[in-house]
């Protein structure tokens, strides 16, 4: 058994040297395959579209972008401080949102494509865009920094899509926060008109409590024949005086509370008589006229300036010739392979 086991591995290796000897007698296949398909790869690289990649990087905007969104917010004002933070997951939300992808594809895309190619599939245009134009967070070790990249073939147009893109992202973000302050403004003026009409009213209500209060002494005062209040000497005099109200407002006499009287119903407006409401007037047309620069609002920056790239993302044409040598040597000795062993077979045979 140890004899045929020797022989039969003594026979594999004969028959290693041979398949090695087999190839090499077909180095002229292995080489041509090689050399054909490292051509066809070297024109691939050569002939091929290049691609180039436009970039830009958006970032939060500072506190002094989005100061005037907090004008007569915060300390008392009952309206939340806007921070930078609100402001820019508005404009990232924006960025990344369906809706926006879908404006730029009808916009920009679309248009910048020939007549022919319009008509086709727009399921297969609309997935052609998404290869086109992409974003995403720049690293994980910066989650508020984010990308927005076009691969085109023409590098300008490249530029000037990224450049759009954050642009139409940044005006939605910014009307959609304009408008939301706004909107708390007119609810905060609101707010401030139903608290001064309630004052009126309630002043009004208190005047016409103070009348029944000073008609009801008047008759008291008649009816004892008080016309004038009581003179009394001393110190008596001033702490009288001033007790003259509730059930002894009748000693001011008939005539001071008739004059009183008269005058309470002959008042046109109740507003002088009403604590800090001129302060909430002020306030209120404040809020209802409020206004933001959307020129001054800035809801992100972008990191440095975008150029026009210079150099082709794809294809890499390096990359591509070397495994275009590799693939053709191994389809060369895949091939030769073939032949050695069907040879071999066949005398056996």
């Amino acid at each position: 058994m140890r004899n045929e086991a020797e022989r039969r591995y003594g026979d594999d290796e004969i028959d290693l040297f041979e398949l090695v000897e087999g190839l090499w007698r077909q180095k002229v296949l292995i080489i041509l395959t090689t050399a054909i398909v490292t051509t066809a790869a070297v024109a691939y690289a050569l002939l091929a579209t290049p691609i180039y990649e436009a970039k830009v990087i958006v970032q939060p905007p500072t506190q002094n972008d989005i100061a005037q969104l907090n004008y007569g917010r915060g300390s008392d004002s009952g309206l939340n401080v806007i921070s930078v933070k609100d402001v820019y997951g508005i404009y990232l939300r924006n960025l990344q949102s369906e809706s926006l992808r879908r404006e730029f594809f009808r916009k920009v895309f679309l248009p910048s494509l020939p007549e022919e190619n319009r008509k086709g599939s727009q399921d297969a245009l609309y997935n052609q865009f998404r290869d086109v134009l992409s974003f995403g967070v720049v690293s994980k070790d910066s989650p508020d920094r984010f990308f927005v990249s076009s691969n085109q073939p023409d590098p300008g147009q490249a530029a000037q899509w990224v450049v759009h893109y954050v642009e139409m992202a940044g005006d939605r973000a910014k009307k959609e926060v304009i408008q939301d302050a706004r909107a708390d403004a007119l609810v905060k003026a609101d707010n401030l008109e139903q608290q001064i009409t309630a004052e009126r009213e309630s002043a009004r209500k208190q005047r016409e409590d103070q009348i029944a209060q000073l008609t009801e002494a008047l008759r008291v005062a008649r009816s004892i024949g008080l016309e004038k209040p009581p003179i009394i000497s001393n110190n008596l005099s001033s702490e009288l005086s001033a007790g003259m109200g509730g059930s002894l407002t009748y000693m001011r006499g008939s005539k001071a509370l008739e004059a009183e009287i008269e005058n309470l119903r002959s008042r046109t407006s109740d507003d002088p008589f009403i604590a800090k409401l001129r302060q909430r007037q002020e306030a209120m047309a404040f809020y209802r006229t409020a206004q933001v620069d959307p020129g001054v609002i800035q809801v992100y920056r972008q990191d440095g300036a975008i150029e026009s790239p210079d150099r082709p993302v794809k294809p890499k044409k390096f990359i591509i010739v070397v495994l275009g040598g590799i693939l053709g040597f191994a389809l060369g000795t895949v091939m030769a392979l073939i032949r050695q062993l069907w040879a071999s077979r066949l005398r056996k045979v």
